[in-house]
């Protein structure tokens, strides 16, 4: 089993180590925040009677991990997710329908992608494992955004590959995604290892595939039984690997 394989030092079985980006390298829901306290002010969204920046990032990141997990799964595409998660959150908000600012999701998307803040040891993590795996990314995110961030934060130099749901046309969970990638790396399932924070996308989705998978739990959620393996900390993986 993975747990005992991957506890073992002198385990050797991986040769191709992917990772997913947002929430498990790049620190999504910290991004979020800056890029969100910064628009807060630029928007005047007090004027709208938002009484604090810091309500209106909760209840967007409510409404946004709801939206992304109905996104991994197919059930709205990319531009619902867009078109409903600042509309959403405004009239939740009680923002009227009218007032809602209609140019705050492109100042969000071209804004947002330029932050810089990873998730502790990221790089140290990843340097170390490059030393000894092929390591490759699989992200739901979208194609521009994934690339602006991958660009900004010196990430590329790690992966051999960046494999973008949005460019292959499924997404995690599909085994269509993990087969792409399999066959990008010329890695066979047993050799590869799925490193992510989502429980359904990333680990589920790698582990229906055949392949093993690391959950990645920065915030110490409660462990699913189904879910051989876990990490709160990115360095950790130096020592399990």
């Amino acid at each position: 089993m993975l747990q005992s394989e991957i506890v073992n030092p002198t385990s050797k079985i991986y040769k191709h180590i992917f990772f997913d980006l947002d929430h498990t390298i790049w620190d999504f829901d910290k991004n979020a925040e800056e890029t969100l306290h910064e628009l807060y002010g630029i928007h005047n969204l007090s004027n709208l009677g938002l009484p604090s920046a810091d309500l209106f990032i909760e209840t967007y990141t409510k409404n946004n991990h709801l939206l992304w997990a109905k996104y991994h799964l197919g059930q709205i595409t990319k531009d619902e997710l867009r078109e409903e998660r600042f509309k959403t959150t405004f009239i939740e908000l009680g923002v009227a329908p009218d007032l809602v600012p209609v140019d705050f999701e492109d100042a969000y998307v071209a804004l947002g992608p330029t932050k810089t803040n990873l998730f502790p040891h990221a790089h140290e993590t990843l340097a170390y494992l490059q030393s000894k795996y092929t390591l490759h990314l699989i992200s739901n995110g979208f194609k521009e955004s994934t690339e602006i961030k991958v660009a900004g934060t010196n990430l590329a130099s790690y992966f051999q590959n960046v494999i973008i749901s949005e460019v292959v046309g499924v997404n995690k969970p599909d085994p269509l995604i993990f087969q792409h990638a399999i066959d990008l790396a010329g890695a066979t399932v047993q050799e590869s290892l799925m490193i992510g924070d989502s429980l359904e996308a990333d680990v589920r989705g790698a582990l229906a595939f055949g392949m093993d998978a690391i959950y990645f739990n920065p915030l110490g959620l409660e462990k699913p039984a189904d879910v051989p393996v876990q990490i709160n900390h990115l360095k950790e993986l130096t020592l399990m690997l």
